[in-house]
């Protein structure tokens, strides 16, 4: 079903280590509206469309959103790489670090572990995407939040990279939508003609 590249979407090259900021971008790994929720979500709630099109956007926008796991996990990975001890005690990463190391590890920004919880397939379509349309705003407006927290390009470059995204795929559901509208519609309209 997928082609692994064996390469990032977007390249990244962190020079300096910030554990403090590693701390706060694992919740674009793990977090209520992170990658690793949006990707399951969308691969589950795939099964549930009724359109070809429908179908395809769950699919193709759910894969995506594997890539983009693996690009926070690679942003969190370069940003502790050869962090010191000092750092670590003088950071807010010394409670994550003393359950996980350097690993990175699927947790919110508050240290709570992923949950199934932060997922919703509710096998009706429509729901369904308004739903992913929610979830993909949530994820951008906590890219912006996270860019207001760094001024280090190497980390600011990706991290908008990840926001438009999410802002395609916002637009994308939202044609999604309309596809299943448009057919519940169609066949509405027939049943009444018959």
């Amino acid at each position: 079903m997928w082609m692994y590249d064996k390469k990032l979407e977007y390249p990244i090259k962190i020079k300096n280590p910030d554990p403090k900021l590693a701390k706060l971008i694992i919740t674009q790994y793990g977090g209520p509206d992170g990658e690793l929720a949006a990707s399951i979500r969308y691969l589950s709630q795939r099964f549930s469309m009724i359109t070809p099109q429908a179908k395809a956007t769950l699919n193709d926008i759910g894969t995506e959103e594997l890539a983009h796991l693996e690009m926070i996990g690679t942003i969190v990975r370069q940003l502790t790489q050869g962090i010191s001890t000092k750092e670590i005690e003088e950071s807010s990463f010394a409670p994550y670090y003393a359950d996980h190391d350097t690993a990175v590890y699927p947790v919110s920004a508050s240290g709570v572990p992923f949950n199934a919880s932060y997922l919703q397939s509710k096998g009706d379509p429509i729901t369904d995407l308004y739903e992913d349309m929610a979830a993909e705003q949530k994820a951008r407006s906590t890219y912006e939040y996270l860019i207001r927290m760094t001024d280090d390009p190497d980390v600011l470059d990706p991290l908008k990279f990840l926001r438009e995204r999410e802002i395609v795929h916002f637009q994308r559901f939202g044609e999604a939508l309309r596809y299943v509208q448009d057919y519940l519609e169609e066949k509405r309209v027939f049943s009444i003609q018959s």
